[in-house]
C-alpha cells in the first residue's frame, strides 16, 4: 500500500487541474495555520474531505476542507458560537458552517483568518504545534 502522502496526492490528482492546484494551495495554507495537525482523509464519492485534528479522533476536528469539482468548502465546527461580525460563515446549522473557497487568496481575508484563529484557540484538546504532521487515510471510495 502506498504511503498516506502518496495516496492523498493521488486523490487530489483525480480532480480537474485547476481544482487540484487550488487544493494543493489550500492544503499548504491549512498546514501552516494548523501546525501539528493530524490530517484525517476521507476520499468520498463526490468529494475529498480532509479534517485537521489534534489526534486521530474525528470528533476533535478543528477545521476541515471538502474538495468538490468546482470549489472547496472550509468547515467550522460549533460555529454558532464563533464570532463572525463580517458574516463569512454560510449555512444555518448549529454545529457546522462553512466558507466557500474559490481562490487560494480567500484564505487570506482578515475575517477568514480571524475565524480560523478563533477555532484553533477553542480547540479541545489543543493542537500541539511541535507534533509532526501526519496523514491518516480513513476512507477511500475507490472511485475512478
Amino acid at each position: 500500500m502506498a504511503a498516506p502522502a502518496t495516496q492523498l496526492a493521488g486523490f487530489i490528482a483525480k480532480y480537474p487541474p485547476d481544482m487540484a492546484k487550488l487544493t494543493r494551495a489550500v492544503l499548504k495554507t491549512m498546514r501552516a495555520r494548523l501546525p501539528g495537525a493530524v490530517e484525517m482523509v476521507y476520499d468520498k464519492r463526490n468529494s475529498l474531505v480532509i479534517g485537521f485534528c489534534p489526534n486521530e479522533r474525528a470528533t476533535d476536528v478543528v477545521n476541515s476542507i471538502a474538495v468538490y469539482r468546482e470549489w472547496i468548502n472550509l468547515y467550522f465546527f460549533e460555529s454558532d458560537t464563533l464570532p463572525d461580525p463580517e458574516r463569512q460563515l454560510q449555512g444555518s446549522g448549529s454545529l457546522v458552517r462553512f466558507i466557500r473557497i474559490t481562490s487560494a487568496s480567500d484564505l487570506d481575508k482578515p475575517a477568514v483568518k480571524a475565524l480560523m484563529a478563533e477555532a484553533l484557540r477553542r480547540a479541545e484538546p489543543p493542537l500541539n504545534p511541535k507534533s509532526k504532521r501526519r496523514i491518516v487515510i480513513r476512507q477511500s471510495s475507490g472511485k475512478p
